[in-house]
């Protein structure tokens, strides 16, 4: 019989992926009961495999999987995981009823909100089915029947060597947690999409459906939940491991200010829709991600009258 490593060691497994920072990274935490935090993409099974045998695993050794939030490129191999074996599998208690959405409920409030923006028909297709097609496939990747423990914001939760804390840090995705913990007497958190180093995470919260009204004044209070917090050391889901969230926070802070502050600059300069407003933000960059920043961004400025608004047949119009 193999015997396990009987100590706490926490092991960086990175992942390509086509955004930036060009990687995605989860975590094998290693010891008498392994732990993986968030499960990489699904086409990174077999690096995904390679990377746990560099540290003498394979799948069906991880006895503990523990999401940080459902985006798929941190949900993806847990059917993977689960077929190789019976993980105990932790999540936050905030996607069960999401992931309970009915489709044409979402479709619905969607595609209202995308009437209201102004999209052409085309774009507006395209963003109903991309919200129906990701509630669909990441409830897929994460089957809320195979979840055994939903972490509530604020819970102390007990993962295999872990104990850990549950901080709600919404705005990059609406349910998302962090998990703050000790590893060998050092201070860790266990971050997801929240506390990267290299840049703010975008503003996606729960894409156009209604919730995006929110986002930012979301995205302000996971800030202030993460600077309460102290800690030595960050793994996040994306750039580096580092040991400043202080100082990422501080920024993100400033990058939120700075988005709505260029929003209105925008808004002044005669740009007067969603669609508009995030063409101007992007650039020559992809859109994409930025439209529901963009649609967040205006309705924060709207609910506070820093900008105003009218709906004229049917679609809204941003003012000074």
């Amino acid at each position: 019989m193999e015997v396990r490593n009987t100590e706490t060691q926490v092991h960086r497994l990175e992942f390509d992926v086509e955004w930036p920072p060009g990687h995605v990274a989860c975590y094998l935490v290693d010891g008498p009961e392994p732990v993986l935090v968030d499960a990489a993409a699904p086409d990174h099974e077999e690096s995904f495999e390679a990377a746990l045998a560099d540290h003498g695993y394979d799948p069906g050794d991880i006895e503990h999987v523990l999401i940080t939030h459902p985006h798929i490129d941190h949900v993806g191999l847990v059917p993977t995981i689960l077929e190789a074996g019976d993980p105990t599998v932790y999540a936050p208690a905030g996607v069960e009823a999401r992931f309970q959405r009915d489709p044409e409920a979402l479709e619905a409030r969607v595609r209202q909100n995308c009437a209201e923006a102004g999209f052409p028909d085309e774009q507006l297709e395209m963003a109903v089915n991309m919200a129906v097609e990701s509630l669909e496939r990441d409830s897929e990747h994460l089957p809320p029947e195979e979840v055994d423990v939903w972490i509530e914001p604020g819970d102390t939760t007990r993962v295999g060597p872990l104990e850990i804390g549950a901080v709600h840090v919404p705005g990059h995705q609406a349910d998302h947690l962090s998990y703050p913990t000790e590893v060998d007497g050092e201070r860790v958190l266990l971050a997801g999409d929240m506390g990267l180093e290299p840049f703010r995470p975008v503003v996606m919260h729960d894409g156009l459906d209604d919730g995006h009204r929110e986002a930012f004044d979301a995205f302000y209070t996971a800030l202030d939940r993460l600077e309460s917090l102290d800690v030595d050391r960050v793994y996040p889901g994306h750039g580096r491991i580092h040991n400043d969230l202080q100082a990422v926070v501080e920024r993100d802070r400033t990058s939120l200010d700075d988005r709505l502050d260029g929003v209105a600059d925008l808004v002044a300069d005669g740009y007067s829709t969603v669609g508009g407003v995030a063409m101007a933000l992007a650039g020559d960059r992809d859109v994409k991600y930025l439209i529901p920043e963009a649609m967040s961004a205006l309705a924060h400025l709207d609910e506070r009258d820093e900008i105003t608004s009218e709906l004229r047949d049917g679609v809204r119009y941003y003012e000074p």
